[in-house]
């Protein structure tokens, strides 16, 4: 059994959770691998695509995908973990306009340096920063780049919650982009709601939830290969490439996805001499 399945994940459920939920209802066994692509927090909701079997080798591909949120900052308030689950430590009475919002959101689009959360995944000497935040320890995290490509206000929901849509790199934190943008008008904010509509060809419109989940919902691997050229290789080229030998290929340089006799059997990269040298085998 191999693929993905384009989870709708509920809120209240951690994404490691959903991954035991989905191993249950497919009957996998302890050596049968799976994973999550991606972290969701428990307070959000949306898109989790769940890798099974050999398709987990392509973590790290698919990690680097961009990704579109929609969420509601509430303004007048912060808390210690910027949403609804922390303790609020500051409050202003300062809440910006539409017009406010709009004139200083290009200033967070394309490279930015991002301050990630202290109750965040990131891992300090091993141990997950919001561990250590639990215990009252504070983290010293690293300021880190990040992509935004589109950064939009939807509406404003009432007096001080406005609703906005985020397209993003990977390792972009929508609640740090909360607080810095509360605080470079002068106010402060809270993320309230988030849901993940969209990771790279899984969406939100397509998601299965955790009720209606079965192996007829698991999709093909090639389903997140499709924008790399296919390219159909004999036996004898297989096994070299297997036993790493040096292969040349009359293909331009770049990424290809390599079939034998129709069936997905890994990533290959070919260089500017031709030479083909295995990526991910799958």
């Amino acid at each position: 059994m191999k693929g993905f399945i384009n989870i709708n994940k509920p809120v209240g459920y951690s994404s490691a959770k959903i991954v035991a939920i989905v191993k249950n209802a497919l009957k996998l066994t302890k050596k049968d691998k799976i994973g999550h692509m991606g972290t969701l927090d428990p307070q959000a909701s949306g898109v989790l695509p769940i890798a099974v079997g050999r398709a987990t080798r392509l973590f790290d591909y698919l990690l680097s995908k961009e990704k579109t949120y929609v969420a509601e900052f509430r303004f007048g308030y912060q808390t210690d973990t910027l949403d609804s689950a922390g303790e609020i430590v500051l409050k202003v009475n300062k809440i910006p306009t539409k017009d406010e919002i709009n004139n200083i959101l290009p200033q967070f689009l394309g490279e930015i340096i991002q301050l990630p959360p202290q109750y965040s995944a990131k891992s300090i000497n091993g141990i997950r920063a919001y561990d250590l935040a639990r215990k009252g320890k504070e983290v010293e995290l690293k300021p880190c780049k990040v992509f935004v490509r589109r950064f939009d206000l939807l509406q404003q929901k009432d007096e001080n919650t406005f609703v906005f849509e985020i397209e993003c790199g990977s390792g972009t934190y929508i609640r740090s982009l909360c607080r810095d943008l509360a605080q470079s008008l002068g106010s402060c904010a809270t993320m309230v709601a988030l849901t993940r509509t969209k990771c790279d060809v899984f969406k939100l419109e397509n998601a299965v939830s955790i009720q209606d989940l079965s192996e007829k919902n698991i999709l093909p691997i090639d389903i997140v290969l499709q924008k790399l050229t296919r390219l159909d290789i004999c036996e004898d080229t297989y096994k070299d490439l297997l036993n790493g030998k040096k292969v040349y290929l009359d293909k331009a340089m770049g990424l290809y996805r390599l079939y034998l006799d129709k069936e997905l059997v890994g990533i290959c990269n070919i260089d500017n001499q031709g030479i083909a040298k295995m990526k991910i085998w799958l």
